[in-house]
């Protein structure tokens, strides 16, 4: 059966002898066939995590009792885990400025179904650039205008909007703000954003054009969740794209987009399948 019809598991804790067989053993006794599994055990930070994606081989499975019976197992190692079932879609918030590459990127995949089992219940701007967009998928489009003044107003009015909706995830694409400690001390660890990767470090207005001046023969993306330092939250994906002489600023620009969309579609996919772990100021990716 595949994977998205299938019940995921997933669990982190110490690593402690017998975390795989505790969680693999309680599977086979309830008659739970797993099909699929990856672990990890971080030999650096003695941390170990677990995904396994199963189906219950009769039809009286009920996630109550399966928490009921596996949280003592659980409570052994001080494992914390979580069990998302097969229909469950996460409700995800989308933030914007003016670019609207992500943001047609992941309108595109969530209309289609391509590859991202996601509800989009709003979408949040500070221009009203984009409304037209979220209107034509009949997306409810919040214009919140911002400035140095108004900025705690702003927030305030986004964290009402996000607990309001339910919201499970915010995705920043190409949100051109920079957002306040307080802010990121609320989204970190459920807030991803998308950021160019130029090598050496172009920071700044328009970096692509002080990529070309230097001669830049790539660039990047990288997906990673929000933290109080800018741009430098745990990694969850990063891509790149070799370039040259030939291409010129626009070139660049076009290049770099083209891959802040893939790399961000594939961070939130990861998140959604929940095979993305928090391990302190870094990230364990179980891919399948």
């Amino acid at each position: 059966m595949p994977n998205n019809k299938s019940w995921v598991f997933a669990a982190q804790c110490d690593s402690i002898l017998g975390t795989v067989d505790v969680c693999t053993h309680f599977m086979a006794q309830n008659c739970l066939y797993i099909d699929e599994i990856q672990s990890f055990d971080d030999k650096t930070d003695v941390g170990f995590f677990i995904r396994i994606a199963f189906r219950p081989e009769g039809d009286d499975f009920d996630a109550a009792t399966f928490g009921a019976l596996f949280q003592p197992q659980a409570d052994r190692f001080n494992m914390t885990w979580s069990l998302t079932a097969p229909d469950h879609r996460e409700r995800v918030a989308i933030m914007v400025s003016k670019y609207d590459h992500c943001l047609n990127d992941l309108l595109y995949r969530y209309r289609t179904g391509n590859m991202l089992d996601i509800e989009i219940p709003l979408i949040i701007s500070n221009h009203p650039d984009l409304q037209g967009l979220a209107e034509w998928h009949d997306i409810p489009y919040y214009h919140l205008p911002i400035s140095k003044d108004t900025k705690p107003a702003q927030e305030a009015k986004i964290r009402e909007l996000l607990e309001q909706y339910d919201i499970d995830l915010v995705v920043l694409a190409r949100y051109m703000q920079v957002m306040s400690p307080a802010m990121c001390e609320y989204l970190d660890g459920w807030a991803i954003n998308i950021h160019h990767s130029l090598l050496p470090g172009f920071k700044g207005a328009k970096p692509y054009h002080q990529a070309w001046a230097k001669g830049a023969k790539m660039v990047g993306a990288t997906a990673h969740y929000i933290n109080n330092d800018l741009d430098e939250g745990p990694i969850i994906t990063q891509g790149i794209q070799d370039v040259d002489h030939t291409f010129y600023p626009e070139d660049l620009v076009r290049v770099g987009q083209d891959v802040e969309r893939v790399v961000l579609a594939k961070a939130v996919r990861l998140h959604v399948s929940k095979r993305v772990f928090l391990s302190g100021g870094r990230t364990v990716v179980l891919k399948g």
